[in-house]
């Protein structure tokens, strides 16, 4: 009896639309805008359908439309980017929870401004048992398709004349290429046996998409495999600062229920801070498993008994620079003959929150009819790639008769994790006080 044999080799597939027909259309169409085409799909897998095999879609279609798959058996949607005039790519990693099966029905969806477009096309028949051809004699096993290494040679800064030199070991005798998103596809000449290299030169005109990976594949035979690149584009050798301390070094701070303890990471021009390495402790006691650590900020909140408190951070980023940074607060008991001081106080937003959009109101309360001045700093550090730091806004409000104010913290480029970093001074006759607060773009 012929045991059952792994298909190792890729399938192609180019389908067409089931529901494809032809429409006698009346003349006065003609002058009418084009509607918009969905013209073919082909996919690509490594492995048929099977948990573990990555899907490749290409779909040839009108240009600037937004196009989504559907596949009967999968919980998500699977996007797909214009990656080239009119060509729409994609790629699915199949899960073991996933139940996909060769007669499933694919529906691809695209948008066109307010035109939708709704065409459904099939699995081929070949897909439904990949390993019922048995062979009629012993074949020897293909090797498993894989890139062992992916990199880049670090450049000083990512503008206009800067050449990216790309490195890929892999199988030898393949097509290799660099996907740049937002510019080209860049072939890659193989050097040497499985060592493939490209060079690019960025032109004024490029559009690097910060967003999106680098990604490299790598074609040999029926077979196709890809990879993104982990490493920036700009030379990593500064270790990150810790920012934003709160409460600040040397602050005394009245006894109080709950103190919050945080920070900001900045490794701008870096490739971030790994949230893994970050290890704080308050007075020599790990609250490191109590704190919320993310790459951006930790933070720390628990009751504190009056006395010198210290904070040390330790933590490193991505490309293995450490960090170390200490300081000291004290929290006191309040004299109660003491005057009331002038509070600041942030109302809408806790520090180092995640806020949506482009645009955000921030309220907060102090003494009735203080003037709160105002400056927003917006920083948006993209790793490896560029670091856009601009004064966002300068500004200063009254607070009404119940000691309210508020005002739009907004960003001329808000990218997916832009923090802003706020910093207010209310004054009111000889009084005067001041607050921080920081806020992040939320990610995706």
């Amino acid at each position: 009896m012929n045991a059952p044999i792994r298909n190792h080799v890729a399938s192609l597939f180019l389908l067409l639309p089931l529901n494809a027909a032809l429409l006698a259309l009346p003349a006065a169409a003609i002058a009418q805008p084009a509607a918009p085409e969905l013209r073919a799909l082909e996919i690509t897998s490594d492995d048929g359908l099977r948990a573990g095999a990555e899907l490749s879609f290409k779909v040839e279609a009108t240009r600037g439309a937004r196009i989504n798959l559907r596949i009967n058996g999968l919980a998500r949607t699977i996007p797909l980017s214009e990656t080239g005039r009119g060509v729409y790519t994609g790629s699915y990693t199949v899960k073991r929870q996933d139940r996909i099966l060769p007669a499933n029905p694919i529906e691809a969806t695209m948008q066109l401004r307010n035109r939708r477009l709704v065409t459904n096309y099939s699995f081929p028949a070949s897909m439904a048992n990949p390993q019922a051809a048995a062979p009629i004699a012993p074949v020897a096993p293909v090797p498993l398709l894989k890139i062992d290494r992916f990199t880049v040679a670090p450049i000083d800064k990512v503008e206009p004349g800067a050449e990216l030199r790309f490195s890929l070991n892999g199988m030898a005798g393949g097509a290799a290429e660099v996907e740049l998103p937002g510019i080209s596809r860049v072939p890659m000449r193989e050097v040497r046996p499985g060592v493939y290299e490209a060079a690019y030169t960025l032109r004024r005109t490029d559009n690097l998409t910060p967003s999106r990976p680098i990604v490299a594949s790598l074609r040999v035979g029926d077979q196709t495999v890809r990879t993104n690149l982990t490493q920036g584009l700009t030379a990593d050798a500064r270790p990150p600062v810790l920012r934003n301390l709160s409460p600040r070094e040397g602050e005394a701070i009245a006894d109080r229920s709950t103190i919050a303890v945080s920070a900001t990471f900045d490794d701008a021009g870096g490739v971030g801070v790994d949230p893994k390495s970050v290890r704080i402790l308050l007075s020599g006691r790990n609250v490191t498993p109590d704190s919320e650590i993310t790459p951006q900020f930790f933070s720390y909140r628990a009751d504190m008994q009056p006395g010198r408190h210290t904070v040390d951070v330790t933590a490193r980023d991505l490309a293995g620079n450490s960090m170390q940074k200490s300081w000291t607060f004290d929290v006191v008991a309040p004299l109660a003959a003491a005057p009331a001081p002038l509070v600041l106080q942030i109302t809408s937003h806790a520090n180092n929150a995640v806020v949506e959009g482009g645009t955000t109101v921030v309220r907060g309360r102090t003494a009735p009819g203080a003037v709160v001045e105002i400056k927003v700093q917006a920083f948006n550090p993209v790793a490896g790639l560029l670091g856009l730091n601009q004064e966002a806004m300068t500004q200063k409000v009254q607070a009404d008769g119940d000691g309210n104010f508020s005002f739009t913290v907004a960003s001329q480029l808000p990218l997916p994790g832009t923090r802003y970093e706020v910093s207010m001074v209310s004054y009111k006759a000889e009084l005067r006080a001041e607050s921080r607060l920081v806020l992040f773009q939320k990610q995706g």
